[in-house]
């Protein structure tokens, strides 16, 4: 049997968000209702059967988790590495002031990714490298499903193909949206 990993990411935050850096932070979903997690569960569930099923362990992602566990049978293992990049002090602050205070310096998260970080968060290397951690951990076999957020999908699906770092925000996936690594894609030896 051969491995097959597909990454979802969580379904859109609050509207109360809209222009917050969160990052890191457990915010809520803009609608937690059962039948919406439910359609997102739907959707997700035709590309099983699956053998194992993951989550960041924000509510976020847990909200929705939860749910596609009801659908396939399968409980949700929750793991830290999976969450969103920490912000550090930019938490829940809005992003047009933390650019008025730092312009152009919040770039180094492209620029810079092995030693640039927001105050009290962490680089993106550091990002990429927890997720690395968590993926090299799987099964080496099965049809595994993962809940998470658009950064660590990013840096995965980023590291894994090779392409630069300035080229990443490129592939944070929209809410809900399913993305697929394919087989034999190891991580890179570090």
């Amino acid at each position: 049997m051969s491995r097959r990993v597909l990454l979802v990411r969580h379904p859109a935050v609050a509207d109360s968000l809209h222009g917050l850096c969160y990052g890191s932070s457990d915010v809520p979903l803009r609608d937690a209702r059962p039948a919406q997690l439910d359609a997102i569960a739907a959707v997700v569930a035709r590309s099983g059967p699956f053998t194992h099923l993951y989550a960041s362990d924000l509510c976020r992602c847990t909200a929705l988790a939860e749910v596609l566990s009801d659908r396939i049978g399968i409980p949700p293992l929750m793991d830290r590495r999976l969450r969103e990049r920490c912000f550090g002090t930019w938490e829940g602050r809005p992003w047009d002031a933390i650019h008025a205070e730092t312009g152009d310096a919040m770039l180094g998260m492209l620029t810079d990714p092995v030693g640039w970080r927001p105050p009290g968060g962490e680089t993106t290397y550091e990002l990429r490298d927890r997720v690395l951690g968590w993926y090299a951990e799987l099964p080496p076999a099965g049809h595994i499903v993962a809940i998470t957020h658009g950064g660590p999908i990013a840096a995965l699906q980023g590291e894994l193909s090779g392409r630069p770092v300035g080229e990443w925000p490129s592939l944070v996936p929209t809410h809900g949206e399913i993305v697929t690594i394919g087989i034999g894609q190891n991580p890179p030896a570090m």
